[in-house]
């Protein structure tokens, strides 16, 4: 086996069991990984990603359709504004930014503005929450969308802390933050394999990599999912925290510098 599908593999496991509990697919820290280690190319790490979203993802949503933790209006309102939004951050992504040091910068601004908000949200005085409206989730969904349709994380990597930060529990948002990622990958991934007939030099994903990595998200999700009742909420947004404004960080300095 090649050395580098194997450490696909086991990094989508371990990443996926670590953050799929909070609705995190961990597509937002396996991008780093494939650019720096993996070696992936730019800009065919995005749909790479997305394509590891969509092998890894199903596996935490099969635990929680078995819990019965996917029904619900949230879901649907998430992929009201992160479907649309992908398909603009796809455009945005190949005629804007398909330099890599203009992406590492979008890419390290994004996990370090998560990871600063999980951490401060998790050591901080939550105080009183505000729930949020229909139209403000709406919003948000089709503001991380674009977001999601640069990075190839689908959108739900984002809302899931900004929804257990204003008040939901992460037994209502993780499943509907997953679903949303899904669905979303499917449309970015399609967007892809459209504007790749238009834009220059090749934007496929790197199907080896795409499918090591998400065959291992996909074990390290359904693990991650089942454990989820057991685990400490606190300790794991902590942990997501300072491992994404640590990536975050170094990211800023490469593109800086």
């Amino acid at each position: 086996m090649d050395v580098d599908l194997l450490f696909g593999f086991l990094a989508g496991l371990v990443i996926a069991a670590v953050t799929s509990p909070v609705g995190v697919s961990g597509a937002v820290f396996m991008l780093p990984f494939q650019l720096s280690v993996l070696n992936v190319a730019n800009p065919s790490v995005t749909p790479t990603n997305l394509l590891y979203n969509l092998i890894a993802v199903p596996g935490a949503l099969v635990r929680y359709r078995r819990r019965g933790q996917l029904t619900g209006p949230l879901t649907r309102l998430m992929l009201a504004g992160t479907v649309p939004g992908v398909v603009i951050g796809a455009g945005v992504r190949v005629f804007l930014l398909p330099g890599p040091r203009e992406f590492r910068f979008v890419a390290g601004a994004v996990l370090l503005a998560l990871g600063v908000w999980l951490v401060l949200r998790t050591m901080g005085s939550p105080g009183p929450h505000r729930a949020l409206s229909d139209r403000s989730i709406l919003v948000l969904a089709w503001g991380v969308g674009i977001v999601g349709g640069v990075y190839g994380i689908g959108g739900g990597s984002i809302l899931s802390p900004i929804l257990v930060g204003s008040g939901m529990t992460l037994a209502v948002v993780a499943p509907a933050a997953l679903a949303s990622t899904f669905v979303t990958s499917a449309a970015g991934a399609l967007t892809y394999a459209l504007l790749a007939l238009f834009a220059h030099g090749s934007i496929a994903p790197d199907w080896g990599t795409g499918i090591a990595c998400g065959l291992g998200g996909l074990v390290g999700g359904y693990l991650g999912a089942s454990l989820q009742p057991y685990l400490p909420e606190p300790g794991l947004r902590l942990l997501l925290g300072c491992l994404a404004a640590g990536i975050g960080s170094a990211y800023v300095v490469l593109a800086l510098g």
